[in-house]
């Protein structure tokens, strides 16, 4: 793409990180897929981490907006800058209209949030090698988190169709977001904070399970201590 399109993409890219954090201002009624909305009901799943996990949101909308007005500001001709804005701009406009997507259908929600996590792997593996704070940092955060969720929505659509068990689709999809987890953690390097979501989201499971399915638990923190492996010597190179 010629150079003097990437400002254009720079601008884009900004703003889509913005209209990405007000979506859940135009869908307030989205708190979490209604039992109901599956053939098999799904109260309480395992394979789903507790509600105060969500709360990483916050600090993924806040980072990717400071550090891509950041990249805005000082980079907005950066080839590396742009290489990385072409994917996560997809995977941030196809965010914008998720929770829209998630009111009427968990299954175009799950298809919806795997091109997500397609796009934002893409942009993470693009990332700039500098500017780390800016660029690799706060999209590993948010692959990271897409990572988890992805493997949860299939661990929902499995049990709420009845292809599986509760049980089973837990163990099989929380080892699925193990997997990715530290395979994605163990090739990027750059990116710490990815491992880190990743972690956060297995021990929000572990949490939500302690009381009911200890098992579970006792999986899920076991994948976090695996996953933690991959990060720590992300770390280290950092």
């Amino acid at each position: 793409m010629s150079t003097t399109r990437r400002p254009f993409v720079a601008i884009l890219c900004f703003l889509l990180s913005l209209t990405f954090a007000a979506s859940p201002l135009f869908v307030p009624s989205f708190g979490g897929f209604d039992p109901n909305q599956f053939p098999v009901p799904q109260s309480n799943p395992p394979v789903q981490p507790a509600g105060w996990a969500f709360a990483i949101w916050g600090v993924i909308y806040g980072w990717l907006i400071l550090g891509l007005g950041w990249g805005l500001l000082r980079a907005r001709r950066d080839a590396q800058w742009h290489d990385m804005r072409v994917p996560l701009s997809l995977s941030l406009a196809l965010g914008t209209g998720w929770l829209a997507v998630a009111v009427l259908s968990p299954v175009w929600a799950a298809v919806l949030i795997w091109l997500m996590l397609a796009a934002a792997l893409a942009a993470l593996f693009l990332a700039p090698v500098n500017d780390a704070a800016f660029a690799a940092w706060p999209v590993g955060l948010y692959a990271g988190w897409l990572s988890a969720a992805s493997c949860v929505s299939l661990g929902l659509l499995a049990a709420g169709y009845g292809y599986l068990d509760q049980i089973t689709a837990a163990y099989v999809f929380v080892g699925l977001a193990i997997f990715i987890g530290t395979c994605v953690q163990a090739a990027m390097g750059r990116a710490p904070t990815y491992g880190l979501a990743v972690i956060w989201a297995l021990a929000a499971v572990a949490f939500a399970n302690w009381d009911s399915e200890r098992n579970i638990a006792y999986f899920a923190v076991t994948g976090a201590v695996i996953v933690l492996l991959p990060t720590l010597h992300a770390f280290r190179k950092r």
